[in-house]
């Protein structure tokens, strides 16, 4: 791995930490907003961001989760498994609104695995747990894509991670 890509994930990975501890109150638990998922979409520009997402989410749940290690299994469990999902569906759909929408759709589904996390934890009943989730997801990756769009015109976020 380039030391380029290594930098540039510690980097995704910091501001996925920093987001995630700022605005830890709604970060976390059945009702949750998470902001800092907006980074998820980065895996549209380039899969090699995988690492930092992952890498953010496992130092956030570190640090800020009230339930530490449910959140490492769960948590790192659905980014890793929603990112590789949502890399091999969107390889060779050419328009970025539609991977994008790919992105959404894969991470919002995969919040199930929070759902059953916040149930096996707290008891909360799958089926809410799912609906609170999933809308918060979908909420976040819904106004963060035309975000992330904006700024890749701005950053150009595969150069950033390529050499």
């Amino acid at each position: 791995m380039k030391t380029k890509n290594i930098v540039t994930n510690a980097i995704v990975a910091a501001l996925y930490v920093a987001v995630t501890g700022i605005l830890a109150p709604i970060s976390f638990g059945a009702l949750q907003f998470r902001v800092a998922e907006i980074f998820n979409h980065l895996v549209v520009f380039n899969r090699k961001y995988i690492i930092g997402i992952v890498g953010g989410v496992f130092i956030s749940n570190l640090f800020f989760s009230t339930m530490v290690g449910y959140d490492l299994v769960f948590g790192v469990g659905h980014s890793l498994l929603s990112l590789l999902i949502a890399s091999g569906l969107i390889r060779k759909v050419p328009n970025i609104w539609g991977k994008m929408a790919i992105n959404t759709a894969v991470f919002t589904i995969v919040s199930a695995l929070i759902a059953w996390e916040l149930n096996l934890a707290f008891g909360v009943p799958f089926w809410f747990g799912y609906l609170t989730v999933g809308i918060g997801e979908i909420g976040v990756m819904a106004i963060g894509a035309p975000v992330m769009k904006y700024l890749d015109s701005k950053i150009h976020f595969s150069e950033r991670i390529e050499g």
